[in-house]
């Protein structure tokens, strides 16, 4: 139920100073390693929104919780892949998926903070909500431990492929952690939607932000 009660959070300023001139590189810290991350200004996913920060900065802090180590993880909507990389850092096997036109991008910040380090390497693939998900991952040998998603949710059309998305991958034994800026009434009715699939928990709230952190596993009859 959402009755529990979520740990109340503040996202910490996990970044340090700007040693780069460009405007579009933002530097951040994680499990101990800096992360240089390009934005793009072109697209909504090439921006670290701050979802991607508060759930970073969860799985950092609840590794006993989440133990990423040679799990599966997929991403949807990796944006600028800073999520994937934190995972990929904890140890996982990642995944990270979004539009092919979020991928260049994507693969690129993915590649640089993660070419040097002793970890699986991540995969970048492309996938849209909704459509080719049985031929592109057919179940037969596609199975994810976890489903990370942060700010998929807001004022867009592919709210039900998403849903539809997630309910794909979510397989008996799967986690799906998704972090989101909750603004509109549209992100609520998603949230309720979501509850009325699967057993929901609302893990952590970050009041400042307007974020919420939720954990999301298939009901099993």
């Amino acid at each position: 139920s959402l009755t529990d009660s979520p740990v109340t959070l503040k996202i910490l300023q996990n970044w340090v100073p700007r040693v780069s001139h460009y405007f579009d590189k933002e530097h951040y810290t994680y499990v101990g390693h800096q992360i240089v991350i390009q934005e793009s200004i072109e697209h909504f996913g090439a921006v670290v929104w701050p979802g991607a920060l508060a759930l970073s900065q969860y799985l950092e802090s609840n590794q006993e919780q989440f133990n990423l180590k040679d799990k599966k993880v997929l991403e949807i909507g990796a944006g600028t892949g800073l999520v994937s990389i934190v995972a990929s850092i904890l140890g996982a096997y990642v995944t990270a998926t979004d539009l092919p036109e979020v991928l260049e991008n994507l693969s690129y910040n993915i590649s640089r903070n993660t070419q040097n380090m002793n970890m699986h390497k991540p995969e970048v693939r492309k996938l849209v909500w909704g459509e080719g998900l049985n031929e592109d991952f057919p179940l037969s040998t596609y199975h994810y431990d976890f489903i990370l998603a942060t700010d998929v949710v807001y004022h867009h059309a592919a709210l039900d492929p998403l849903l539809a998305t997630m309910v794909y991958f979510c397989k008996p034994g799967t986690v799906l952690l998704w972090a989101n800026k909750f603004r509109f009434s549209t992100d609520y009715e998603f949230l309720e939607k979501l509850c009325n699939i699967f057993n929901t928990t609302i893990l952590a709230e970050f009041p400042e932000s307007n974020v919420k952190l939720l954990k999301a596993t298939v009901r099993e009859n």
